[in-house]
């Protein structure tokens, strides 16, 4: 974190607790416990009396506020170097820029003082003409020929020439003006038109663009999406994109400001605003609202996929079982592996069930041996190419016992099985087996195998390689590190990539524990935990209470109760004249427990119901219970549906404008927001979510443009 100093200046904490609505207690206790090394995860869960319970977004949300105070505590000291290097510091000025804490205000402060290259203002300068733009702005010269005559010297060989510097001068200041800028701002802010135009020869390279061949609308209105397209579309070359207000009015109020009565020093003067606006003024405003507009747009892309990430690591898992992967295919045929409920590769081989080599029966019977020879509970088939083929395959093939049969997203799986992480899990394997266990390890425990695929690559965003990527990774870190928080991790089988993300360890961290795990074996205790290498008391307390031991002799080991809390516990079980193990295992106990009479400094009322709450379901898992979906047998190509149909689906993504759902075939449906309900949504997300099994209507086939719009039955 970039801090300017260790003491918090009184400033920063008024401007965060009025801009996030926090109380400035809450602000200070939350930036101290960051400024100590303390992470977001354990702020929310272990220090809630310190915050007053603030949760993972307000929390977030404060530290990005502070840091941005930081870096403008920052600049301003850069500035205020810079103007007093020219010694043109004044009380006035340096009082301003201290009392400051608006970018785009410092900015326009500075303007005029801001190192330029040498443009027409300055030459004009060097040639003697400052003086005589001064005498016009004034605007109360009477004969401005013969003003302008006693400066023609030199370069400058008649009065209009020393007439022409003057006006770039005065363009300048006009520029530089503070009120003048903003009076325009104001006015881009309101009527502002983004415009985008195709650029001549271009139609056929881009059809895929063609609702922004000629689109018009208001800035304030432009939703992030159409905005992140419109770029896009001009980054690739297809189609240009301005940001106009109405110039007319832009120049009337730099008129109002500048230009003062009827005279010949004021024709100059409104000569000079004309150009001042259309030479410097609106190319500098226009790349300043469109920068800022992409900025909004990026925020809010990077929110919903944000959201997106969260719902999809929070999936349903299927938990420790013996699952048979299938990553699926037709020439290449269907590659099949099989794993235990560790999620170890036990045996892989390819069946050829679907055409040009049609081995169905051989396949069959090989799938029918694999379930019986390796004990399989569950079938996971990735949903890619032949995937509905195949699950019609598994459905018609007969086994011994009992097994489920789940379609899994592979979304991601192929960018994992070409990756470093899967070369080392599996050297001597190549990415066709590294992909269906991916496949496989997905219906176990979504959150672990996710955790190895970089966010971007899981599917469930838009725009994603359009936003500021330092933003989005930043983001989508934090998602990351959040999720596997909120479930917790088994420290004795956790892979080092999703201990990576437990707070406070990072790689160096989570590679030390796992060497540990290989030379010692499992931990029977958190306590071990001091004994790995690089292992602070600083660690180990933002660490302690994600890590799980299941088989630990303290059932307090396998729980969120933090190890700092453990001798709360041991007291209330000491009260009750029992064993903590009792405590966990009888709700009857339990209830006798008055939380009131364990309250003390160290310990509030919400870390102590935390508590409670915890020893009711020791590690339990947050996330809810996996579920059997079936697509509809008759939909396999978008040239099954028909208007009207209904069918089942699953929420593959949300955006603003909408959720993408698959019924079954390889292009997923838009459910448009406007078909989510028959009420007003603002929000997809707050009527579907990620992986969520819903019927839909199918409303329109485009089949030219692979276009699918469908509306939502129930959710």
């Amino acid at each position: 974190m970039s801090t300017v100093s260790s003491a918090i200046p009184a400033q920063f904490l008024s401007l965060i607790s009025t801009s996030l609505q926090l109380s400035e207690k809450q602000v200070k206790n939350a930036i101290q416990l960051f400024n100590e090394g303390a992470t977001i995860p354990f702020i929310s869960r272990y220090r809630k009396e310190m915050t007053d319970a603030m949760d993972e977004v307000q929390l977030a949300d404060t530290k990005d506020y502070y840091d941005k105070l930081c870096e403008l505590a920052k600049r301003k000291i850069a500035i205020l170097k810079s103007i007093e290097e020219q010694d043109k510091l004044t009380d006035e000025i340096k009082n301003r820029i201290d009392n400051c804490w608006n970018i785009t205000e410092l900015e326009d402060i500075y303007l005029p003082y801001k190192p330029k290259r040498r443009t027409r203002a300055e030459i004009a300068r060097e040639r003697g003409l400052e003086p005589l733009a001064k005498m016009i702005m004034k605007q109360n010269v009477g004969n401005l020929e013969r003003m302008a005559s006693s400066f023609v010297k030199g370069d400058i060989t008649d009065e209009e020439l020393a007439l022409a510097g003057a006006r770039d001068i005065i363009a300048e200041w006009i520029n530089e003006s503070e009120a003048g800028r903003n009076g325009v701002r104001n006015i881009y802010s309101r009527e502002a038109i983004i415009s985008s135009k195709l650029i001549k020869g271009k139609e056929e390279e881009a059809q895929k663009y063609r609702d922004y061949f000629d689109l018009s609308e208001k800035l304030s209105r432009c939703s992030s999406h159409r905005l992140l397209a419109m770029r896009r579309a001009e980054s690739e070359g297809f189609i240009k994109v301005s940001i106009n207000p109405d110039d007319e009015k832009c120049i009337e109020k730099l008129e109002r400001i500048f230009v003062k009565g009827d005279s010949e020093s004021a024709d100059q003067v409104y000569e000079a605003v004309k150009d001042a606006y259309k030479r410097l003024m609106k190319p500098s405003i226009e790349t300043e609202f469109a920068q800022e507009s992409k900025q909004k747009a990026d925020v809010e892309a990077i929110r919903v996929f944000a959201e997106n990430l969260k719902q999809l690591l929070l999936a349903p898992p299927l938990g420790q079982k013996r699952v048979l992967g299938i990553d699926p295919g037709y020439r290449t045929g269907c590659k099949v592996v099989c794993l235990d409920a560790q999620g170890n590769l036990l045996h892989n081989e390819a069946i050829y069930p679907h055409p040009p080599q049609n081995e169905t029966s051989q396949a069959m019977r090989k799938i029918q041996k694999m379930v019986e020879a390796y004990n399989i509970q569950a079938i996971a088939i990735g949903n890619g190419t032949a995937s509905r083929e195949t699950e019609k395959f598994v459905q018609n093939t007969r086994f011994d016992r009992e097994v489920q049969l789940f379609v899994v997203s592979e979304n991601g799986a192929s960018i994992y099985s070409a990756s470093k992480i899967a070369r080392e899990e599996f050297p001597e394997y190549d990415v066709t087996v590294r992909g269906a266990v991916s496949i496989g390890r997905r219906l176990m425990d979504p959150l672990a195998e996710l955790v190895k695929i970089d966010p971007k690559s899981i599917g469930v965003g838009q725009y994603q390689h359009d936003v500021d990527q330092a933003l989005l990774k930043k983001s989508l870190d934090q998602t990351v590190e959040n999720a596997v928080n909120k479930v917790g991790v088994n420290l004795n089988t956790a892979s080092k990539h999703l201990l990576t993300y437990i707070s406070g360890l990072g790689p160096q961290l989570a590679q030390n524990i796992v060497d540990y795990r290989t030379e010692n074996g499992a931990f029977s205790n958190r306590k071990q935990l001091m004994n790995v290498s690089k292992m602070g008391a600083k660690t180990f307390e933002q660490c302690a209470g994600f890590l799980r031991i299941p088989e630990a002799e303290n059932p307090l080991d396998n729980s969120a109760v933090h190890p700092e809390s453990y001798k709360v516990v041991e007291q209330m079980a000491k009260d009750l004249k029992v064993e903590v193990n009792e405590l966990v295992k009888n709700k009857e106990l339990r209830r006798l427990i008055d939380v009131q009479k364990y309250v003390s400094e160290k310990v509030g009322l919400l870390t102590l119901n935390d508590i409670i709450q915890e020893l009711e379901k020791p590690g339990r898992d947050p996330r809810s219970t996996i579920k059997v979906f079936e697509f509809d047998a008759a939909v396999k190509t978008i040239l099954d549906l028909r208007v009207g149909m209904e069918l089942p689906g699953i929420v593959t993504n949300i955006t603003n404008f909408g959720a993408f759902v698959d019924v079954g075939i390889k292009e997923n449906g838009l459910v448009h927001i406007s078909q989510l309900s028959d009420k007003y949504v603002s929000n997809p997300a707050e009527v579907v979510s990620v992986h969520q099994h819903v019927r839909v209507q199918v409303l329109e086939v485009d089949t030219s443009r692979k276009r699918v719009q469908l509306k939502l039955i129930n959710a």
